[in-house]
């Protein structure tokens, strides 16, 4: 029963990073499973069997999420992208309480709100037009290989961090809409490289986010927090008009309910 749970939470923290603003470490956070994650990659060697079960269990559902979503997301986004961006905004929002009793939960420091500041700052820079570079990383050749690794390592960073969307990096790299395509036609030939690099920024950087979170988790956290509420301008899809505004509220209601039970539940 444990593992088909694992199962089912590696489905929801797939689909989480299928859509921009949304954290697919933040929904780790949520569902309860982000320090033992976290631990399974940077301590992989000092239990590999127990460490192995896990990673299968959640990697598995995470691959099926992918691959049974990731259309779905894509259709819903150019269908209703106005109501799809108010539910990916209550999405968000149903994680900052999560978010804020992690960083409030120990030693409470006044200059640990710095670094909110900080974190907010830094996703609103984010979020600029960035240049495109979707021609560069469908070119072909040894140049868009090595591109799609570089750009694979960044989205790691933002996979493993909480509050940062991997969806998010890559409409800043310029390149959501490629990859959703890429995960629906199965494009190999993009799919590799941007893997090997998401592989290489995972064991890079795994065990200095955990000891950051282990020495200083209010500071980590609230640096998080910023991140997250930053991510809430990009993906705010414009003023809605007529019943439209009706949709749009009711769906930013149940992206923040569905979002904050899951958050007070004990998985």
């Amino acid at each position: 029963m444990k593992s088909f749970i694992n199962f089912l939470k590696g489905i929801a923290i797939s689909v989480s990073t299928l859509v921009p603003g949304v954290s697919g470490g933040t929904m780790a956070i949520i569902l309860g499973v982000y320090d033992n994650l976290i631990h399974a990659i940077g301590s992989f060697f000092e239990n590999w069997k127990k460490h192995s079960i896990l990673l299968i269990e959640i990697g598995l559902g995470g691959l099926v999420g992918l691959l049974l979503f990731s259309r779905i997301v894509e259709k819903a986004l150019n269908t209703y992208p106005i109501q799809m961006g108010f539910f990916f905004i209550g999405v968000v929002a149903g994680g900052v309480p999560v978010l804020y009793k992690r960083a409030t939960s120990g030693e409470k420091k006044k200059s640990d709100f710095l670094f909110l500041i900080i974190g907010l700052i830094i996703a609103l820079l984010m979020s600029l037009e960035p240049e495109a570079t979707s021609a560069m990383a469908t070119a072909g050749g040894s140049k868009g290989f090595i591109f799609l690794i570089i750009a694979g390592i960044i989205i790691a960073v933002a996979l493993i961090l909480p509050g940062i969307s991997g969806s998010f990096m890559l409409l800043i790299l310029g390149l959501y809409d490629v990859t959703l395509n890429a995960i629906n036609t199965f494009n190999v030939p993009f799919l590799i490289p941007l893997g090997i690099g998401v592989i290489i920024g995972t064991i890079a950087t795994t065990k200095t986010i955990e000891t950051l979170l282990k020495k200083y988790p209010g500071k980590t956290y609230m640096l998080i927090l910023g991140f997250v509420l930053g991510s809430v301008l990009p993906i705010y899809p414009g003023m809605p008009n007529g019943f439209q505004a009706i949709w749009s509220i009711l769906s930013l209601a149940i992206g923040f309910a569905l979002i904050f039970w899951m958050g007070k539940k004990e998985f």
